[in-house]
């Protein structure tokens, strides 16, 4: 499995496995058997998924070796603040019935519609994220859905930089100003939606591609993004895709086809702007 080095030394896979709306814990553990006997050993989940349980008691009942897997959760917005986003780490850790994660990200910044401090909010949750880090309840520690503003106010107060950014970024949504700087200061860019919501897939352009290569849409839309040197977490129940999704790396894009991907318009977005949302905020 293809893995990217973290500034600090952590390796990540390059794919994962997306977690996202599987609650059911019967269905969580045949996903994960079937991911791990595929080869995926990223686990992408979230407090706000409601799954924490049922993959601790999947991680349990697989009893896969601790040092071989990757999992990553993420901070919900109610959890804000120096404690509280330790606190809730901690609960989550229980849940995964875990010792540490590898990764821990902040899932959405403080929208700004919502709080006069929000830029303060997100610095003093980031404290709290780097005392995880530096007592060892973490790995790595990162954020989602941050935009460069969030970035560079971050900065100013910080110790430690981020070293993940999880956004959206598919073909027909390309953030080019978040992965330039993400780039330029050593953080890793993962694509939460690197399929975006599926209307990518329809994209005729994409459709040549795959047909030329042999590969289903998605194999290509997943192998540009792990061409655009991010790390891809696909969603799917289905031990036919997930084998599919991982099945990328025998091939390569030709820089004309990388270029009729990157010019694709906008399409296949899910239109979350941490800038514009308040139910996130």
């Amino acid at each position: 499995m293809k893995q990217y080095r973290l500034y600090n030394g952590v390796e990540v896979p390059a794919i994962g496995i997306g977690t996202w709306q599987i609650t059911n814990r019967d269905m969580m553990d045949q996903v994960l058997k079937d991911a791990f006997e595929a080869g995926y050993r990223l686990i992408d989940t979230a407090a706000a998924y409601g799954n924490e349980i049922s993959i601790g008691k999947a991680l349990q009942d697989i009893g896969f070796p601790r040092n071989e897997i990757f999992v990553s959760d993420k901070l919900w917005n109610t959890n804000r603040g120096f404690y509280e986003a330790q606190e809730a780490c901690k609960k989550s850790l229980k849940k995964l019935k875990l010792d540490y994660l590898d990764a821990y990200l902040i899932h959405w910044p403080a929208s700004g519609k919502l709080h006069d401090n929000a830029y303060e909010l997100n610095a003093d949750t980031w404290r709290g994220m780097e005392a995880l880090y530096k007592a060892g309840y973490v790995r790595a520690i990162g954020v989602c859905n941050f935009k460069v503003h969030h970035l560079e106010k971050l900065k100013e107060t910080l110790e430690i930089l981020p070293m993940i950014n999880q956004i959206e970024l598919h073909p027909g949504w390309y953030p080019q100003d978040i992965v330039d700087y993400c780039k330029d200061n050593d953080i890793q860019i993962e694509a939460s939606s690197p399929l975006g919501n599926g209307q990518i897939l329809e994209n005729p352009v994409i459709g040549k591609i795959a047909e030329k290569k042999g590969k289903t849409p998605a194999q290509i839309c997943l192998r540009w993004g792990l061409e655009k040197q991010a790390v891809v977490i696909p969603k799917t129940v289905s031990e036919k895709r997930l084998r599919e999704n991982l099945n990328i790396f025998d091939f390569s894009l030709e820089q004309e086809e990388r270029e009729a991907m990157d010019a694709i318009p906008y399409c296949g977005g899910l239109g979350i702007d941490s800038d514009r949302v308040t139910e996130f905020g």
